[in-house]
C-alpha cells in the first residue's frame, strides 16, 4: 500500500526531482508569505518556509505526507533570492564570481494526519570560476536563469560557471534533497525501494 504524497511546490525542478524516486505523488501551490523576518539567519528561513509551505497545503491534503522545501543562495554573507531581471541576474553572478557560494536547501516532511514535521537545513558549496563581464552577458543571454536562487541552472549551462562543486546530495543544489527525503520517508514507513 502506498501512502499518499504531496509536493508542496509548483517548481517544475522540484517535480522533476521528486520524479527521480519512481513514488507516485501530487503537486499543489502552497501560499506562504516568503518574506524574511528580522534577523533570520538563511538555515532559519529556510526550515521556517519549508514547513509553512508544508502546512499551508495540509487542510486540502488531510491524509498525505507533504514535501516542502526552501532554497537561498549566500554570497558574501548576503542572502539572494531570485534576480526575476537581467540585470540583477548580472549584479548577482558578478557578486559570485571567484568566490564560495553557499546554497540552504530547507526540507520539511510534515504528517497531515499525526502533525508531526520532520525537519532539515542541508547546505551546498559552490565554487565559482572567475568570471569575465562577458561570459556572464553570454551565460545571461543563452540561459535566462532569472527564476534561480543565485541566477544560474546547475543542471544545464551553469555547471560552465564553476570549478567546484561540494555537498552531500547535488539535488540539494536544483532545490530538493532526495538522499535526505528518502530517509525522512523510510521514517514514516515510506519503502522507496
Amino acid at each position: 500500500m502506498t501512502r499518499p504524497l504531496l509536493l508542496a511546490s509548483t517548481s517544475p525542478f522540484r517535480k522533476a526531482l521528486l520524479e527521480k524516486l519512481q513514488y507516485p505523488f501530487e503537486t499543489a501551490g502552497p501560499d506562504t508569505d516568503e518574506t524574511a523576518h528580522p534577523d533570520e539567519t538563511a538555515e532559519q528561513l529556510v526550515t521556517r518556509l519549508a514547513e509553512a509551505k508544508a502546512k499551508a497545503c495540509a487542510d486540502d491534503y488531510p491524509a498525505h505526507l507533504i514535501i516542502g522545501s526552501d532554497q537561498v543562495c549566500v554570497i558574501n554573507g548576503h542572502i539572494v533570492g531570485k534576480p526575476h531581471t537581467s540585470d540583477n541576474a548580472f549584479r548577482q553572478l558578478q557578486a559570485a564570481s571567484g568566490q564560495v557560494v553557499t546554497f540552504y536547501t530547507g526540507l520539511c516532511l510534515y504528517n497531515a494526519v499525526t502533525g508531526d514535521s520532520d525537519v532539515i537545513c542541508e547546505p551546498f558549496h559552490v565554487h565559482f570560476r572567475t568570471l569575465t563581464e562577458q561570459e556572464i552577458r553570454n551565460y545571461i543571454q543563452r540561459e535566462t536563469p532569472l527564476n534561480c536562487a543565485g541566477s544560474f541552472k546547475s543542471e544545464g549551462l551553469g555547471i560552465a560557471l564553476f570549478d567546484k562543486l561540494e555537498g552531500r546530495d547535488p539535488n540539494t543544489l536544483v532545490g530538493l534533497p532526495l538522499i535526505a527525503l528518502r530517509d525522512m520517508l523510510a521514517k514514516q514507513g515510506v519503502a522507496i525501494l
